[in-house]
């Protein structure tokens, strides 16, 4: 018995030896990874302070392009590095917050020298503020390289403890360094332009969310002036979505006809940002122009007024049809509702608004510039014009462009066409792909 005891904590004893090998074997690997990607963001962020500097003296704008150009992917390239680091604090955020902006401002600049502009003295200003900002974060990114050298900074222990064992590890000047950075962003964070630099990337305003906040109870009784008293059976609260795009009340309803719906009210004016009812559509008898119509006579009726139905998908006898809001015979495709409607009655059977409550406000429909037929001029010679208009069109940086909007064939192909109205430039080209299912873009 004593012998088998014995061999018995022997291999007890290698068990635990090997469990310990390994996991050290595994902590270094992570330390490793961790370190490869801090050495590859301070090499790019190195790399964003060079290109910086080179856009300050750049003369011609086909250099300015490619520099610019540079800025944005060794910006972008840094970033990703950023996410992989085990650092949840104050000073890293704002740190993505300058590569997310720098990336995004160089590369509007850019395509401003791409359209052989030059930069303005404001341009010029703007980027050396942020180049001098690169070369403070650069500063600080090697202090906090000379901390991991040391041993000081353990990526295992940061990933465990966070932002407490950041302060505790990290040298002064480590820390002083990210304090000045903090000091010092918030006056180049405010740099607004007509482009990708503008804080709302971070901290989107919610333009369409009108009114003051509103509790539970509240919410729940928007519910049921929405959906109706006497449709509904049964409503059950299911909580508070803080970190929702747009916080939110949740609510699950039983109505009369015994429909589960979904329904979700914003806390702030208690609009409604989510519907939604499942049941089986066997039969198509509304056509979809008829369709169209309830669902805008849907929208009116909840305030919803000047909504122009634009594309639509249809599946299983339910149609989702996108509408966008029109402003002196302008339609605004940044301020989107979804409206889901059943094919064998007309009834709505979803809603959503997160598109119009993001960004519904009072535009200037006024700033063009060039008329209709100078617009014209700039479109492919072939493109057969089917109609045309003006829009307002959402960027890939959450600004908005006035444009106008051609609506046209080549061969068997349909395209729109959006050219700036203030200056004639071609911004954006959509293929519409018109199926038996629906009217989609691409």
């Amino acid at each position: 018995m004593l012998s088998i005891i014995t061999i018995f904590l022997v291999i007890i004893v290698c068990l635990i030896a090997v469990l310990i090998s390994r996991q050290k074997e595994a902590r270094q690997a992570s330390e490793n990874v961790y370190n490869m990607a801090f050495y590859e963001l301070v090499d790019y962020v190195q790399n964003v302070e060079t290109y910086l500097a080179k856009s300050l003296i750049s003369s011609t704008p086909e250099h300015g392009a490619e520099t610019l150009t540079n800025v944005w992917r060794e910006a972008n390239l840094a970033q990703a590095y950023l996410s992989q680091l085990p650092i949840e604090s104050q000073e890293l955020e704002n740190t993505e917050r300058f590569l997310n902006q720098v990336s995004d401002y160089s590369y509007s600049l850019s395509r401003k020298n791409i359209y052989n502009d030059s930069l303005t003295e404001e341009d010029l200003k703007n980027l050396r503020d942020l180049h001098s900002y690169s070369v403070e974060l650069e500063n600080t990114l090697n202090q906090l390289s000379d901390d991991i050298n040391s041993g000081r900074v353990k990526w295992n222990e940061l990933n465990n403890k966070g932002q407490v064992a950041f302060a505790q590890q990290v040298s002064t000047s480590s820390l002083d360094g990210f304090s000045n950075l903090e000091e010092n962003f918030h006056e180049y964070s405010g740099l607004i332009y007509d482009g990708a630099f503008s804080e709302h990337l971070t901290g989107a305003e919610k333009k369409g969310l009108t009114g003051e906040d509103i509790d539970e109870e509240a919410a729940k009784q928007k519910t049921i002036e929405f959906i109706g008293n006497n449709n509904i059976k049964e409503i059950e609260s299911l909580g508070f979505s803080e970190n929702a795009t747009i916080p939110e009340y949740n609510f699950s309803v039983k109505a009369s006809s015994e429909d589960n719906i979904s329904i979700s009210v914003s806390k702030k004016g208690g609009h409604i940002v989510y519907m939604n009812s499942n049941r089986d559509v066997n039969t198509e008898i509304i056509s979809q122009e008829e369709a169209n119509e309830k669902g805008k006579q849907f929208l009116s009726n909840h305030g919803y007024k000047d909504m122009k139905e634009t594309y639509y998908l249809k599946q299983d006898g339910i149609v989702t049809i996108n509408y966008a809001y029109t402003e002196n015979n302008v339609v605004v495709y940044s301020d989107l509702i979804k409206v889901k409607i059943a094919l064998d009655n007309g009834e709505v059977l979803g809603l959503e608004t997160t598109g119009y409550l993001n960004n519904h406000t009072k535009r200037d429909t006024t700033k063009v510039k060039i008329s209709k037929e100078e617009a014209k001029k700039t479109l492919n010679k072939d493109l057969n014009i089917q109609s045309e208009g003006l829009a307002i069109i959402p960027t890939e940086f959450k600004t908005e462009i006035l444009c106008y909007e051609f609506k046209g064939k080549v061969e068997d192909k349909e395209f729109l066409v959006y050219v700036n109205a203030e200056n004639g430039r071609e911004e954006d080209i959509l293929i519409v792909t018109n199926t038996p299912n629906g009217t989609l873009t691409m």
